[in-house]
């Protein structure tokens, strides 16, 4: 199987050794470009030709740019392969338009159904007719037990806003305070792999800023500002204490913040990171209490005020 990395941007599911993807099969891994932070199909290709896998993996856990699904499947074609899409990050951004479909082009496509779908947290594979019934098998009775009746109806809520025209607009709104943010994280020297984004994901490189991705992590979310510690292409540290972090803008824009506060929480963000350098816990509180002024005039659909 051939999928991307971990380290790269890839999901441990797509042949990565820890996975069992990795360990019942043959995992071969691409990256993306050093200069770039992006996928480099002409060496995707390459290594197709040269390993020819029985699976190819587009798509991951923290690939901030459009995903050339067209691209992929040329190569699996070319080389006999099947093509699963993982679109599980991006589904919600796909149902709204925010982002290219892999329909058209994949054989297999997997998701999640919470991210930015905001559904109840489940998965859902499909397919081409061919391949239906042996994933079928594989799931029930192969790898998964009873169905949670529960999570089914859930879902089937979550499909239904999803095709609404108001999900759509959420979808481009999303997307639109990624971009805001980022380009408000650049302008105050913050790195972003791949320079931007075109989805609701942003990942950070703070070797620069001199605080490791987890100390972070941790300080911001003490600040109210949830976000997680992950690696960035080509990390000298290990994985579990890594150089980055990963911000996604679902949340925010599902509470109805708008671009014009990316400002701000670009703002916060520079200070806590700043603050968790020095170790000055004092901003860090600090921001929580700004955090929780503005998002008190936001609150979480369908919770209470205070």
């Amino acid at each position: 199987v051939l999928g991307m990395s971990l380290p790269m941007g890839g999901h441990l599911t797509h042949g990565w050794g820890v996975s069992a993807t990795g360990t019942w099969f043959r995992g071969v891994q691409y990256g993306v470009r050093r200069d770039t932070g992006r996928i480099d199909l002409d060496e995707v290709r390459d290594l197709a030709l040269a390993e020819r896998p029985k699976v190819i993996f587009c798509g991951g856990t923290a690939v901030p740019r459009t995903i050339d699904f067209a691209g992929f499947a040329g190569i699996a074609r070319e080389v006999g392969a099947v093509l699963v899409a993982d679109v599980a990050h991006i589904a919600g951004l796909i149902a709204g338009g925010a982002h290219p479909s892999p329909a058209p082009y994949a054989d297999v496509v997997s998701t999640t159904t919470h991210k930015t779908l905001r559904g109840p947290r489940g998965a859902m594979l499909l397919s081409r007719a061919e391949h239906a019934r042996a994933i079928d098998r594989a799931v029930f009775p192969g790898l998964q037990g009873g169905p949670h009746n529960q999570t089914t109806a859930a879902i089937a809520v979550a499909l239904k806003e999803a095709a609404r025209p108001e999900f759509s607009a959420y979808a481009h709104r999303v997307v639109a305070n990624a971009r805001s943010l980022g380009e408000e994280l650049a302008s105050r020297g913050f790195d972003l792999v791949s320079g931007g984004t075109d989805n609701h994901l942003l990942l950070i490189d703070l070797t620069s800023r001199g605080v490791p991705g987890k100390i972070a992590a941790k300080a911001l979310d003490r600040a109210g500002i949830v976000v997680n510690h992950n690696t960035v292409p080509y990390d000298p540290r290990k994985p579990f204490d890594p150089s980055g972090i990963r911000i996604g803008t679902p949340a925010l824009t599902s509470r109805g913040v708008p671009a014009s506060e990316m400002a701000t929480v670009a703002e916060w963000i520079s200070r806590v990171v700043e603050a968790a350098r020095t170790d000055d816990e004092a901003t860090v509180e600090k921001v929580r209490t700004e955090v929780k002024a503005l998002m008190d005039g936001y609150p979480a659909p369908g919770l209470p005020v205070g």
